[in-house]
């Protein structure tokens, strides 16, 4: 995945809210990285990211997303996910940052 596919994967819901339509893999994390920051970075004070389109999620997914939340606390900005899939909160579970993803 390029870094401009990966800016494609985020779609404008409303004002501070976006959903991710990209697998969160391996494969992916490195070009979804850039883009999920610029997001955080131009955020208002709160943003909310639907993840019910992510397809695939593994560890290195999992990792951005914990990530990313740093990132938008370093900026004193708030940052949600909404709605995500199976995978991903049994991965989370599994990790034991469950409450960091919960949607």
């Amino acid at each position: 995945m390029t870094e401009a596919a990966a800016r494609g994967a985020f779609v404008a819901l409303s004002a501070g809210a976006y959903a991710l339509t990209a697998p969160l893999t391996f494969a992916t994390v490195n070009a979804l990285r850039a883009p999920g920051l610029a997001l955080i970075a131009s955020a208002p004070a709160a943003l909310s990211i639907d993840l019910q389109g992510v397809s695939q999620v593994d560890s290195a997914g999992l990792a951005l997303l914990v990530d990313w939340l740093a990132s938008a606390r370093a900026r004193a900005r708030q940052l949600h996910y909404a709605r995500p899939p199976q995978a991903l909160r049994s991965l989370a579970r599994l990790s034991d940052v469950e409450q960091l993803i919960a949607g």
